[in-house]
């Protein structure tokens, strides 16, 4: 009986790592996509007027762009001007020439263009995502402490930027015995966790890690501190990247998830 037992028991735990590795293979794909992070070329701020964007070397002439009361208007070299949808839209434009593509950005007050190669530096010498091995016991099952009514906390950006976020509660969760907390912002139907451990800045990015979670069920919610993963500015100068809020910096090791990569 023992045996059989045992037996069981491994079998849950080699399903359970093979649904890891599959999610972590379908992370690394979205990262090495054409719209993936690694093919970012460049982030340029807009002044208000008429502006002519500094590209990467090789990249062909965009033309000019024109921000005028928070509206952009790209003024080609050939072809009628284009106004262009920015990516607080929902919607966003992207106007594509060569390997290259351009969209507008919202952030703050700033509103400036974000620039792609899908020959990127950056993609063609990316070597994979690091990871800690799978562990189940960082597979936690936290308390959901939910809010009367969604609570606003402000997130800082690697600009500098605060961008009041809602938080629709609190996750409880133990470690090692030892009980900590995480507050998520919301993330259309799931909850967002940005978030910091004494791993950070040594064996994982030192700018955090995020993690998902789906919404809270019967008083309860999931952590998988194994899906745990870099912010893009991990793998790239050109990202606008949240920073975990202070509540958020959990004074223990999370040995899970994703691993720092190589400088870029």
């Amino acid at each position: 009986m023992l045996g059989l037992i045992l037996a069981v028991l491994l079998a849950i735990g080699a399903d359970y790592r093979s649904e890891i590795e599959k999610w972590r293979a379908a992370e690394e794909a979205a990262l090495r996509s054409e719209t993936g992070w690694l093919t970012l070329a460049g982030l340029e701020w807009f002044q208000e007027g008429e502006n002519r964007i500094s590209l990467p070397k090789g990249a062909p002439d965009f033309g000019i762009f024109e921000l005028r009361g928070g509206k952009v208007t790209l003024h080609p070299p050939d072809g009628a001007p284009i106004e262009m949808r920015p990516d607080s839209s929902g919607n966003p434009t992207i106007f594509t020439r060569d390997s290259y593509s351009v969209t507008v950005i919202v952030r703050g007050k700033r509103v400036g263009l974000r620039i792609r190669d899908r020959n990127s530096p950056g993609l063609r010498e990316f070597r994979g995502m690091k990871w800690y091995p799978v562990q189940e016991s960082y597979r936690v099952v936290a308390r959901w402490e939910a809010y009367e009514q969604p609570k606003m906390i402000g997130i800082v950006n690697v600009l500098g930027d605060v961008n009041q976020e809602k938080s629709p509660g609190r996750a409880w969760f133990q470690i090692q015995g030892k009980e900590y907390s995480l507050e998520p912002v919301e993330s259309g139907r799931n909850l967002f966790f940005i978030f910091r451990d004494a791993t950070s800045g040594k064996e994982t990015y030192g700018g955090g890690r995020f993690l998902y979670a789906d919404a809270a069920k019967d008083g309860s919610i999931i952590l998988d501190f194994n899906k745990a993963v870099n912010p893009p500015c991990a793998f790239t100068p050109f990202a606008t990247c949240p920073l975990p809020p202070s509540q958020n910096r959990l004074p223990i090791r999370i040995e899970a998830g994703e691993l720092a990569p190589p400088p870029h």
